[in-house]
């Protein structure tokens, strides 16, 4: 018999990232995702209802480690859209911010359109069709 855990979804997802203020910059300048606390090394900022905890580096971390989509853990992460024109403003509100994107593309796979780009990190997010 399994587990049959009771949840009402993702409640945050954290991130570790290589800079810091890179990040912060990133998150809450670029893409304008709206921050909701700071503390020591950490910040988290709102996509939707969702929380995303960013933390720094840790001395554990190892120097010039980078995020891959090819490793266990992981893969990327998805923001949910459900406005078709959206996912067209978006791509290029980041092209002209300079954040390299998919533009839209179609999802094989779903049927479901959407935009996928990176962090500073290479950390992989999508906007993608509800």
């Amino acid at each position: 018999m399994g587990v049959n855990m009771a949840t009402s979804g993702v409640h945050h997802v954290a991130l570790r990232v290589s800079d810091y203020a890179r990040a912060k910059r990133f998150y809450a300048e670029t893409l304008g995702f709206p921050v909701i606390l700071e503390v020591p090394n950490l910040f988290l900022f709102l996509a939707g209802g969702t929380a995303v905890g960013v933390r720094g580096p840790d001395e554990q971390t190892p120097r010039g480690d980078a995020f891959s989509p090819f490793r266990v853990g992981m893969d990327h992460i998805a923001l949910a859209c459900t406005d078709e024109a959206e996912l067209s403003r978006v791509a290029d509100a980041l092209s002209q911010a300079g954040v390299e994107n998919t533009g839209v593309k179609l999802d094989p796979a779903l049927g479901k359109s959407y935009v996928a780009f990176k962090d500073p990190d290479r950390i992989a997010w999508e906007l993608y069709m509800a």
